[in-house]
């Protein structure tokens, strides 16, 4: 039966959607208040979905169905996840076990290189990965990270300034490390008999 006068239905809901309110995935439209997680309900974007068949899910949902179980694959470098996702509504089936692996693995996958090699953050000591690395004083900071200690003003390569392992502006270092006295910034004669 031909469609008449309207969208393509909704993978979600079966309704209608509209062009302006069209979100595609795996070649099925949904509405963008459709367009959720169906285990969690959380709203879904192009960078946290994932499809698997007719299902969309968000990516930590995805891997904790149909993503690889047992040791070693928990939700983040070196933790053992116990969650089976169960509070969400995921029945995942459990295979049967798994001969045990050598205490000191022959030969260490791509991935677990990665993440061996992974710096961190000088301020929040958080990893900090390609896409958010800002190189200063010689380390890697996040992007919201890389402001001044005193002020909390960004910082660009032509305006940082570093002492002891910590990130300035220019203007704070100056005023807090530079040289004192009359013409280098800091109080004058004048303003030192204000203060007193």
């Amino acid at each position: 039966m031909p469609n008449w006068g309207g969208g393509a239905k909704c993978g979600a809901c079966e309704k209608t959607v509209y062009h302006a309110e069209e979100i595609q995935c795996n070649g099925r439209s949904f509405h963008k208040s459709c367009f959720l997680c169906m285990a969690c309900r959380k709203a879904l974007d192009s960078t946290t979905v994932a499809a698997h068949e007719s299902e969309i899910y968000c990516k930590t949902c995805y891997g904790r169905k149909y993503g690889p179980k047992g040791v070693g694959f928990g939700q983040g470098a070196g933790c053992l996840s116990t969650d089976t996702g169960d509070h969400l509504g995921l029945n995942l089936q459990q295979g049967s076990p798994k001969p045990a692996r050598p205490s000191t693995p022959t030969n260490a996958s791509k991935f677990a290189k990665k993440m061996v090699d992974v710096d961190k953050c000088p301020r929040c000591g958080k990893s900090v990965y390609a896409a958010e690395k800002i190189m200063g004083g010689g380390k890697p900071w996040h992007k919201m990270c890389f402001r001044c200690a005193i002020c909390g003003k960004s910082l660009e390569s032509t305006n940082v300034t570093d002492k002891d392992g910590e990130l300035y502006c220019k203007v704070c270092y100056a005023k807090n490390f530079g040289p004192k006295g009359i013409g280098f910034g800091g109080l004058t004669q004048v303003e030192k008999k204000e203060c007193e």
